[in-house]
């Protein structure tokens, strides 16, 4: 219950109003709905691989998809607009997801990036220090990183109670309605 009154709080009303207008003005073809859910579903795997693995204060998440980059959830989200912008195949919808990649990389990762990686520097000290310094944020490494000593047992493998631990549920919910959406309206031009 809590986590859908997350998702009903006034200030989402304006992003539920953009996603209507975006989709009121959304014109998919075949091929717009078929690139766009191969890039949604890179992005979304890339999510719930990530999920699987992250412990979030437990213990510094280096295995799975963070040893190759730090965000692999942030490169899931950007996946994610980015396949569904394809889908809509919209000016207003390639408008609005320049703007929000504008806004992602010149404030949201910034600033999420000082808060995160202050926070994970004095949980975790010179082994966060020397991962930050290892693995890239967003571009993948094509060798994965290795911790000094090694990976914890419990850290090295993907537990799917974490899915739902870490709040997956409900992201791949609404992917799963944004797609829908887009579908539908595919179907009724």
């Amino acid at each position: 219950m809590r986590r859908l009154k997350k998702r009903l709080r006034p200030r989402l009303l304006g992003a539920y109003a953009l996603a209507g207008v975006l989709l009121w003005s959304a014109r998919p073809d075949v091929v717009s709905m078929l690139i766009g859910l191969c890039v949604i579903a890179v992005g979304e795997g890339l999510r719930l691989w990530a999920t699987g693995y992250l412990h979030k204060t437990e213990s510094l998440t280096v295995a799975g998809p963070y040893a190759h980059l730090r965000h692999p959830l942030y490169l899931g989200t950007l996946l994610i607009g980015t396949g569904l912008a394809i889908m809509a195949k919209t000016p207003l919808g390639f408008f609005v997801w320049a703007i929000f990649v504008v806004g992602y990389f010149a404030y949201y990762m910034p600033y999420k990036n000082r808060i995160e990686g202050a926070r994970l520097e004095e949980l975790f000290g010179d082994d966060f220090r020397r991962y930050a310094a290892a693995v890239p944020r967003l571009v993948p490494r094509l060798y994965p990183y290795v911790p000094l000593g090694g990976y914890k047992q419990e850290a090295a493998h993907w537990r799917g109670v974490r899915f739902d631990d870490n709040n997956e549920t409900g992201v791949a919910l609404s992917v799963l309605v944004g797609v829908a959406a887009v579908f539908v309206r595919w179907l009724l031009l």
